[in-house]
């Protein structure tokens, strides 16, 4: 049976020399994952050509200080070893009776675990990693110094690859965890761990495992999305009554300047240096208090 790991037929490393550094910056800076994937199979490449390169050895790929916390390795193999013994490289193992598609002699394995990146690169809503993002792709390494290596992918007679990540899971109903498999075009496939550790897959790619968000977290996120709506319409409520008071302390002065235009005018006299208003005559004669005296 012939199990396609992946839809993609073109070169292996042909993006990588069409690409320029500025892309990948801007694709790194974005977390976007292809960008990040191509990049990491140039460093890989890079490694191969820079020694001689022995099949069944694996080679440490050193990486820039931002990623230090991501671990890269490359290894070389003969498909005729690949289909007699089957290879085990850091946490995949590919069974004997293996074939890759199309037929190569001699193939590369890049191996990829991203560390502390995996939630910024592959992003679950609704879920949360438990494992790091582990990947792994295959390419024609024949030839070494040809830009055009091809990627191949794997057949299996009988078992499929399986990867096994670090840490302790066990698989149980009430716990929710689930192998997560990320497609090239951003969709994700979930399944089943039915063995401690370990997930089955049938071809290259990344892969995680995974578990349900808890419910504290999923209420932080919408307490936060409510506070920052709340807080919102707070300002919003405030800007108006702000406007409003304006508004009204406007109208207070037009009326009183319209009453003081309607009132009578009085005149002024200068004492001293203040200007003080007074009046032509005196409406209310004033009368003593001792007149009504008997």
């Amino acid at each position: 049976m012939v199990i396609m790991g992946s839809r993609r037929r073109w070169s292996c490393f042909w993006l990588i020399f069409f690409l320029s550094p500025l892309q990948f910056v801007e694709g790194l800076n974005d977390y976007d994952p292809k960008s990040l994937h191509v990049f990491l199979l140039q460093q890989a490449w890079k490694t191969l050509q820079a020694r001689p390169s022995y099949t069944g050895r694996l080679y440490r790929v050193h990486l820039p200080a931002n990623f230090s916390a991501t671990e890269v390795s490359v290894f070389r193999l003969r498909s005729k070893s690949l289909w007699a013994k089957g290879v085990n490289f850091s946490s995949f193992h590919i069974p004997p009776g293996s074939f890759t598609v199309p037929h190569v002699k001699r193939l590369a394995i890049v191996y990829e675990n991203l560390g502390n990146l995996s939630s910024d690169y592959y992003k679950l809503p609704g879920f949360s990693h438990v494992s790091p993002v582990l990947g792994f792709m295959a390419c024609d390494a024949t030839n070494l110094s040809s830009p055009g290596n091809l990627s191949v992918n794997f057949s299996f007679l009988k078992e499929p690859i399986s990867v096994h990540f670090p840490g302790k899971f066990v698989p149980r109903e009430e716990n929710g965890i689930k192998c997560a498999t990320f497609g090239d075009d951003g969709s994700v496939h979930f399944s089943n761990m039915n063995t401690p550790n370990v997930c089955f897959v049938h071809g290259q790619g990344h892969f995680s495992v995974v578990v349900p968000a808890p419910p504290l977290e999923r209420k932080q996120r919408w307490w936060a999305v409510g506070f920052g709506g709340g807080f919102a319409g707070l300002f919003m409520v405030a800007v108006a009554v702000l406007a409003m008071v304006k508004i009204v302390k406007k109208k207070k002065v037009e009326e009183m300047e319209r009453e003081s235009e309607n009132s009578e005018a009085l005149n002024s006299i200068l004492i001293g240096r203040s200007r003080v208003p007074t009046a032509k005559m005196i409406r209310t004669q004033p009368v003593l208090e001792s007149a009504y005296v008997p």
